[in-house]
């Protein structure tokens, strides 16, 4: 899958208006996450086309919503699952109030025993909050030619999908880095080695800001920054206020 920065930037934009509109519907939604991790996750699934988006979360939140809003852009389907189905009613009327029925489904039960059912998963939202965090990561069955798996609220000391991505970590690339975002996040990508950083590396010489392997997209507020690491080739994405 090649990046595309037009689905991201839509995605980001829909995001933003879509977490305010639901703002008062979810109680939740601030209290657990900012809004510019919101936008991040929406840029970043739809940024690389993810058609098959899974989430495992208590009830929808903000998170939900932002990649909602990703399914919406690439054509595809989020799938939220929540653990308890006392909250699935609420859950649906936040996404109904939004008009993205379409782009959600919800399946309630354990994470655990729903997660076998999906294969090729595009890209993972999994909250490290939840006790059975490990195993859920093992129960991924990742697009192996190129997925994301974020874990977020990852505390202090606590690893996100690096190491559980068990049969991937042996055939394909595993990559995983640390983001400062909300409450501590996790990003981890599979794929090819030689696709990592490739359409990137391929712009290096027609500026010296693109030799430097930064990549700016602007908005009124802020700016999203697409960096190559030189050494390793590895991809940052990540965004920065405006007046930085």
């Amino acid at each position: 899958m090649d990046w595309s920065p037009t689905s991201a930037t839509n995605a980001y934009l829909d995001a933003l208006k879509l977490c305010r509109e639901s703002k008062k519907e979810c109680n939740s939604c601030e209290e657990t996450w900012k809004l510019e991790s919101n936008e991040f996750i929406s840029a970043l699934a739809a940024g690389l086309n993810s058609k098959l988006i899974v989430e495992v979360t208590s009830e929808a939140s903000s998170s939900t919503v932002a990649l909602a809003a990703a399914a919406r852009q690439t054509r595809g389907k989020l799938l939220c699952i929540l653990p308890d189905p006392r909250t699935l009613d609420k859950s649906l009327k936040v996404i109904q109030d939004l008009g993205l029925n379409e782009m959600v489904e919800f399946r309630t039960g354990d994470p655990i025993e729903v997660l076998p059912n999906y294969e090729n998963i595009d890209f993972s939202l999994v909250d490290c909050n939840t006790d059975k965090y490990g195993r859920l990561v093992e129960k991924l069955d990742v697009n192996c030619k190129r997925s994301i798996v974020v874990a977020n609220n990852l505390v202090e000391g606590r690893k996100g999908a690096e190491g559980l991505l068990k049969g991937v970590e042996t055939m394909f690339k595993v990559q995983s880095t640390k983001r400062p975002i909300g409450k501590g996040m996790e990003i981890t990508m599979i794929g090819k080695s030689n696709e990592f950083g490739k359409r990137e590396r391929s712009r290096r010489s027609r500026s010296q800001a693109e030799r430097k392997g930064q990549f700016v997209k602007k908005t009124n507020k802020s700016k999203w920054v697409f960096a190559i690491d030189e050494k390793n080739g590895e991809e940052h994405i990540y965004r920065m206020p405006k007046s930085l």
